[in-house]
């Protein structure tokens, strides 16, 4: 039996509002924790309350929607931050995907790389020695 398989399997999907899960727990959170502070500073006049806490609000919401070339905002952070700790050695290529684990910190640079060149020397005598031995069966 033949099953169809997705082929945008990772695509996240709209939940509520145009916003995916992971978008709503962003805001969900810290929004929380923006209503926490504005309570905590409630002991003062309500519109300095205000302040933070809408900061922290309009911060969030900045935060859960943001998205330059594919990406959210935590790998984007990344990608300055590695962008900027190898700046001699890193250029910027759009479209390349080069957040594996393996790739953060790790970069060589064209320099470094040496041009092998294949011996076929030893390949050419292997064959040849091959060869006799063929010729005296």
């Amino acid at each position: 039996m033949q099953y169809k398989i997705p082929v945008q399997i990772e695509n996240e999907d709209p939940i509520f509002l145009g916003l995916w899960l992971k978008q709503l727990a962003v805001i969900m959170v810290w929004w929380w924790i923006a209503f926490q502070v504005f309570d905590s500073l409630k002991w003062l006049w309500n519109e300095i309350a205000a302040i933070p806490a809408l900061l922290i609000f309009g911060l969030t919401i900045l935060i859960a929607v943001f998205k330059h070339s594919e990406m959210n905002f935590i790998p984007f952070i990344l990608a300055i931050i590695r962008r900027n700790i190898n700046w001699t050695q890193r250029k910027w290529v759009q479209w390349v995907d080069s957040f594996q684990p393996m790739d953060i910190g790790f970069i060589k640079s064209s320099a470094d790389k040496k041009d092998k060149k294949i011996g076929f020397e030893s390949k050419i005598d292997k064959l040849q020695n091959l060869e006799d031995k063929i010729n005296k069966i």
